[in-house]
């Protein structure tokens, strides 16, 4: 594997954060996720994410799991 985490998982929060001119703040507010979580998740630091979290962020953001989530070839 090419990364150090051992994944090439590729999360996008910050790109549809942006996209959406929404805060972590206001996600963490919508959601109810801590910023700790979400910054965890918006910079790939994440070894695992729940369903129910992959569920909040999407329906905050108008998107789906695979908007947010990619794999880096």
């Amino acid at each position: 594997m090419g990364s150090s985490e051992g994944h090439r998982i590729e999360c996008r929060l910050g790109e549809l954060l942006a996209a959406r001119a929404m805060t972590m703040t206001e996600l963490s507010r919508v959601t109810g996720i801590t910023m700790a979580n979400l910054s965890i998740l918006k910079t790939g630091k994440a070894k695992a994410v729940r369903f129910s979290t992959l569920t909040l962020v999407c329906e905050a953001l108008g998107c789906r799991p695979g908007d947010l989530l990619d794999l880096e070839q």
